[in-house]
C-alpha cells in the first residue's frame, strides 16, 4: 500500500511537471508556437500555482475585442507600480509578438516565467512584467506569411484585425492595443523596455542581432552606461551562452561587407516611443534562417541575462534615470530629425557568408545568394553616428485647443501634466503657419504622411483661445514625447501622421465679380498694399499678365482673408506668462 501511495505520488508530480512544459517544449521537433488559446491557457495555471510571486492583470480591449494580459512577477509579491517605487526597485517590461510571425519572445517568455518562479530565482530588486502576447488580432489569423522563415511551421500575421502593423502605431495610435500599451507603460513606468522580434534581410552567422537605442539619439547620460556597461556586458554573457551577438544587421548597400547601418528607431517604433519617456530600450532580432528552437532559447538567455544584469546594477539604473527625468526637464534644444554621418565609423568583427551572384532559375537573371560552405570573419564598417538635421527650442509652454481631442487623450494617456484655461483668453503666442510640405503619393499604416515641412513663424500673434483649453508647461520629465510630436516638423509630429490636415484646405473665398469692386475700394483706402501689388508685378511678369493672381494677391494680404488657413493650431507661449488656470 505504502508503494502504491509513493507510486501514485510520483505520476502526480511527473503529470505536474509536465503540465508546466510550454506547448514550445512538448513539441517533438521544437518548432511549434503557442497559439493565442495556449498562451491563455498557461499563464493562468502557472499564476494559480505560484499566487504569491506572479499576478496576471488585464488592459484595455484591442482590436481584436479581448484585453491585453500583462503578466507581472514580484519576489516580495508586491504587485502595486506605487509602492515598487516607493521600495525604489527596478521595472523592466517586455513585449511579445508585436509580429506574431516572429514570436520567439511568446514561447521564450512563458520558459522563463515558469523557471524562475520554480527555481525561486525572482530578482530581488527588478519587478519584471511581461506583455504576453501583444498583437492578439495578428496571432489569431495563423498561417505561412512570412516565407523566407526557417520555423516555426505556423505562426501569426503582422497585421492586426485593422491591418496595421503595430510596431508603427506608437505616436498615432489609430489601434486600440497601442492605447493600452500606452496604459501599460505609463502604470508601471519601466526603466527598461525589451521589444522581441525576428529579422528579415541578410544571411549570416549570427542567432541574434541586437538594436541598441542609438546612443546619439539617446539621453546622453543613459547611453554613456548603454554604450560603456550594459551593452558590453550583454553581448559578453550572450558569447559565453553560446549565442554570439552582432549589431542589428541592416547593410549600407546590398550585403553586410559593405558596413552596417545602426538603426535610427524614431518614435513610431516601440523603442522609439519609449525612448522619449527616458527608458533603456532594445530590441533582440533573431535570424530568420536559423532553427526555431535555437532562436527561442536565444531570447531566453538574452532576457535572463537582461534581467540579472539589471538586479546588478538596480541601483545605478535607478539613479540614472532620475538624472535622465530632471535633465530633461531644463533641456531646451530638442531633436526633431536625425541623419546619418557616413564619415564616422567603428570597425567592427562579423561573423558572415560569402556572398554572390548566379543565374536565377526563374528568370535566368542574376540573383543574390549567400554560400554557407564559405563562411568568413571579417572586419566592417559599423555607421553608428547620427546628426540631428531638425531642432527646435521648447517654448514656456504650449496652447493646444480642447477640439483637438485626440491629442489630450493621448497626452493624458502618457501623463503629460497639463492644466485648462478658467476664462476666454487671448494670447500672444508665437505662431506656425505651413509654408510647404510633401505628402507620401501612397498610403502607409493608413496616414499620408507630411515630410519636408517648411514653416513661417509669426511672433507675438493674438489669438483667442476658450475656457477649457489646454496649457502644456514644458518643464516635465515627458519633455521629449511633448516637444517632438507637437512641433510639425517632427518626423514622427501629430502634424507628419495627418492630426492636423483639416486646417490645411481653406474654408472661405470670393466671387471674383463681387470682390473686384470690394478690392478696388480696399486699395484706395490702403495705398501702402498697392505698392506691395506694383513692386510685386515689376518683380513677376506672370503676376503682371493675370487679373486673377492680382485679385488674389489682394484678397491674401487683406483682412478679409481668412487667418486660420495654414496656421498650426498649437500656440507657443514663449514668455511666463500668469494665466488664470483651472
Amino acid at each position: 500500500m505504502k508503494k502504491m501511495l509513493l507510486l501514485f505520488g510520483l505520476g502526480i508530480t511527473i503529470m505536474s511537471a509536465k503540465a508546466q512544459l510550454t506547448p514550445f517544449e512538448l513539441s517533438k521537433d521544437k518548432n511549434y508556437t503557442a497559439t493565442y488559446a495556449e498562451v491563455m491557457a498557461y499563464y493562468p495555471k502557472l499564476a494559480k500555482q505560484y499566487p504569491q510571486q506572479l499576478k496576471l492583470f488585464n488592459y484595455g480591449i484591442t482590436d481584436a475585442g479581448k484585453p491585453l494580459t500583462l503578466a507581472v512577477i514580484s519576489k516580495d509579491g508586491v504587485f502595486d507600480p506605487a509602492k515598487i517605487k516607493q521600495q525604489n526597485k527596478r521595472v523592466i517590461l517586455i513585449n511579445n509578438g508585436i509580429h506574431p510571425g516572429e514570436p520567439e519572445g511568446i514561447d521564450a517568455s512563458m520558459m522563463l516565467v515558469r523557471d524562475l518562479l520554480k527555481k525561486n530565482q525572482l530578482p530581488k530588486d527588478v519587478v519584471v512584467c511581461f506583455i504576453v502576447l501583444y498583437n492578439i488580432d495578428g496571432s489569431l489569423n495563423r498561417g505561412l506569411s512570412r516565407v523566407s522563415q526557417n520555423g516555426p511551421r505556423a505562426y501569426g500575421f503582422r497585421g492586426n484585425y485593422r491591418n496595421l502593423d503595430l510596431n508603427r502605431d506608437f505616436i498615432k495610435a489609430d489601434s486600440r492595443n497601442a492605447l493600452a500599451f500606452m496604459q501599460i507603460l505609463n502604470t508601471w513606468q519601466p526603466e527598461v523596455f525589451l521589444d522581441n522580434h525576428a529579422s528579415n534581410g541578410s544571411d549570416y552567422q549570427y542567432v541574434m542581432t541586437l538594436i541598441e537605442t542609438q546612443k546619439d539619439k539617446q539621453h546622453p547620460v543613459l547611453a554613456q552606461y548603454t554604450s560603456k556597461t550594459l551593452s558590453p556586458e550583454l553581448y559578453k554573457r550572450m558569447a559565453k551562452s553560446g549565442f554570439e551577438m552582432t549589431p542589428y544587421v541592416e547593410s549600407l548597400k546590398t550585403t553586410p561587407d559593405s558596413g552596417i547601418v545602426a538603426f535610427i528607431e524614431t518614435p513610431r517604433f516601440s523603442t522609439g516611443y519609449t525612448v522619449q519617456h527616458n527608458i533603456i530600450s532594445y530590441v533582440t532580432e533573431t535570424h530568420m534562417l536559423k532553427s526555431y528552437e535555437k532562436k527561442v532559447y536565444a531570447t531566453y538567455d538574452f532576457m535572463q541575462h537582461l534581467i540579472d544584469i539589471c538586479q546588478r546594477d538596480a541601483k545605478q539604473i535607478g539613479e540614472l534615470k532620475y538624472q535622465a527625468d530632471e535633465q530633461v526637464k531644463q533641456q531646451q534644444t530638442f531633436a526633431l530629425n536625425w541623419s546619418l554621418d557616413e564619415q564616422k565609423y567603428d570597425m567592427i568583427s562579423f561573423k558572415g557568408y560569402q556572398a554572390g551572384y548566379k543565374p536565377s532559375d526563374i528568370s535566368g537573371l542574376p540573383r543574390l545568394y549567400y554560400d554557407r560552405s564559405k563562411p568568413f570573419t571579417k572586419s566592417i564598417k559599423y555607421y553608428n553616428t547620427y546628426k540631428a538635421s531638425v531642432t527646435a527650442d521648447k517654448p514656456v509652454a504650449y496652447v493646444i485647443p480642447q477640439a483637438w481631442g485626440k491629442i489630450i487623450d493621448l497626452f493624458k494617456l502618457n501623463k503629460v501634466a497639463m492644466r485648462r484655461l478658467k476664462h476666454d483668453t487671448t494670447l500672444a503666442v508665437q505662431t506656425y503657419y505651413i509654408a510647404d510640405y510633401k505628402t507620401g503619393q501612397r498610403p502607409y499604416e493608413g496616414h499620408y504622411l507630411h515630410n519636408g515641412v517648411k514653416l513661417t513663424t509669426l511672433d507675438n500673434n493674438k489669438v483667442k483661445f476658450y475656457e477649457g483649453d489646454y496649457v502644456v508647461y514644458t518643464n516635465q520629465a515627458i519633455n521629449r514625447y511633448i516637444v517632438e510630436t507637437l512641433e510639425p516638423q517632427g518626423v514622427d509630429s501629430f502634424f507628419a501622421w495627418n492630426f492636423f490636415d483639416s486646417m490645411l484646405s481653406q474654408k472661405e473665398h470670393y466671387s471674383d465679380y463681387v470682390f473686384e469692386d470690394i478690392a478696388f475700394e480696399y486699395l484706395k483706402k490702403h495705398p501702402e498694399l498697392q505698392k506691395l501689388l506694383d513692386d510685386e508685378k515689376a518683380k513677376n511678369p506672370q503676376l503682371a499678365k493675370s487679373a486673377g493672381a492680382q485679385l488674389e494677391f489682394v484678397y491674401r494680404n487683406s483682412p478679409f482673408y481668412e487667418q486660420t488657413y495654414m496656421r498650426y493650431p498649437v500656440g507657443r507661449l514663449l514668455n511666463n506668462t500668469q494665466l488664470d488656470l483651472q
